[in-house]
């Protein structure tokens, strides 16, 4: 099979999977094409969003469509770096039993790793799901584990500010997008929610979605595929190079606000791996509309859940 007829084939079975993915959750579309799209680019995602908004549900529908394993952690003021990779308990006969822990048990299957409420990890704790996220590897037990179809996905707890560790703007870094999964606001939407009962089991909903959809042992391959099959213009670079400029020094093309000083209102802006997360997540949505090209249409869809985390003001501002 040729490589277009590959990309026409999964980018079908793509869009199948938001459309199973979306029978489980209603009323973020947004929300699920742009997880489709950070998992095409092999990017991994900050997931922002008020309490009970569905975070978990959908990334769960989007590992069992996908056909690999999900795992959770929750962050807590007491979880330490070994609690991710082993688990030590005293079996039935009282003897210690040292077994594999959450990054580790799944092994290669692991394709999707929820880690809810990061900021309530230490920092140590944090820099080792960094690297995982890096690398997709981590050592131990005098062997080196692998897991290179992963996705990581992350949420911050926004409410409760005591027993908190921030992410490090280097670390918010490491994410392709940082999105926010926002209540619905549509009425209908919302009465489903609240007295359509199948709303109310989780389980129920899940098994709705159509499970294992995707050869995903071949994530990775598809992702390259992808990147190297679609192009961009000279238009679209001089574009792209604009923005990274204007994540900088906005004032330099034209750029104004009342009242601020445009020379000191950027502390830092894009990183080179943010303009580079931009333009393989704009690939991945021309990809997905059917087009062999990159159009500014594309680099807009994705722009603000690529770029927002990663310009900061200085602090007056």
């Amino acid at each position: 099979m040729g490589v277009d007829e590959q990309l026409a084939e999964w980018r079908t079975l793509a869009l199948r999977l938001e459309e199973e993915v979306a029978k489980a959750v209603i009323g973020q579309d947004e929300t699920i094409r742009l997880i489709n799209v950070a998992l095409f680019a092999r990017g991994h995602v900050l997931l922002e969003g008020d309490v009970g908004v569905g975070k978990t549900t959908v990334l769960r529908a989007f590992a069992r469509a996908t056909g690999g394993d999900f795992e959770r952690v929750e962050g807590t003021i007491d979880l330490m770096p070994g609690d991710l990779i082993y688990h030590t308990y005293v079996d039935a006969e009282g003897k210690p039993r040292i077994d594999p822990g959450p990054l580790l048990r799944h092994g290669e299957r692991l394709t999707t790793f929820f880690f809810n409420e990061i900021n309530r990890a230490r920092p140590q704790v944090q820099s080792l799901l960094l690297r995982a996220m890096a690398e997709r590897t981590v050592s131990a037990f005098n062997r080196e584990y692998r897991f290179p179809q992963m996705t990581v996905f992350a949420d911050r707890n926004k409410v409760e500010k005591e027993e908190t560790f921030e992410l490090a703007s280097a670390a918010r870094d490491r994410f392709m997008f940082e999105l926010n999964m926002a209540k619905p606001t549509d009425r209908a939407i919302r009465r489903s929610l609240v007295f359509d009962t199948a709303f109310h089991d989780t389980e129920a909903l899940l098994e709705r979605v159509a499970p294992a959809l995707l050869p995903w042992k071949e994530l990775n391959r598809i992702g390259a595929l992808v990147q190297s099959s679609v192009h961009s213009s000279e238009a679209i670079e001089r574009y792209v190079l604009d923005l990274w400029e204007a994540s900088e020094t906005p004032q330099r093309l034209g750029i104004r606000l009342d009242g601020v000083d445009m020379d000191r209102l950027i502390l830092a802006g894009a990183s080179p791996r943010g303009m580079s997360a931009l333009l393989r997540a704009a690939r991945v949505v021309a990809w997905l509309a059917g087009r062999p090209h990159v159009t500014p249409e594309d680099v807009r869809a994705v722009l603000p859940s690529v770029l927002a985390h990663r310009v900061f003001f200085t602090p007056v501002y």
